[in-house]
């Protein structure tokens, strides 16, 4: 099986066959983002480094979202969406809530946390586990302050 970055290499070079310019300019342009990962944090590139890269620039493009919609820009938050759309494609699928939810009631029971001073226990336990790479860490925080006083 290949890798996530072995696959978006390859995507790249068909769409720049198939003279798809927007796909080929958004993978280009997240390639190089995880080349500079890469490069800033000294170690190869693995799935582990190309979905951290990816999350964040999805998370960035979501964060342009909300400033466009304040500034009435629908052309930019429309081009944004197609740009999410395709790198969604090469994230794993996210945990379910109810699971999210079992995992975060789980890891609270087994580091005794018991107020929102102690939430870097639990988030420390999440990452420990074996589904720590489909944890959306943003999500679960709130979770997290939610079932703790």
């Amino acid at each position: 099986m290949s890798t996530i970055y072995e696959t978006l290499r390859a995507d790249i070079i068909t769409a720049v066959k198939a003279r798809d310019s927007v796909l080929s300019t958004t993978l280009r342009t997240n390639d190089g983002a995880i080349q500079r990962a890469a490069m800033d944090l000294n170690k190869p590139i693995d799935d582990e480094l190309v979905i951290t890269t990816l999350r964040k620039a999805v998370k960035n493009l979501s964060a342009a979202n909300i400033e466009f919609e304040k500034g009435g820009r629908n052309d930019l938050i429309e081009a944004n969406l197609k740009e999410i759309a395709i790198l969604e494609k090469y994230l794993p699928k996210g945990l379910d809530a109810a699971k999210l939810d079992a995992l975060v009631a789980e890891a609270i029971q087994t580091t005794g946390a018991q107020s929102k001073k102690e939430m870097g226990k639990v988030i420390g336990a999440l990452k420990q586990h074996p589904q720590a790479g489909l944890i959306d860490f943003g999500a679960v925080s709130k979770l997290i302050q939610a079932k703790l006083p």
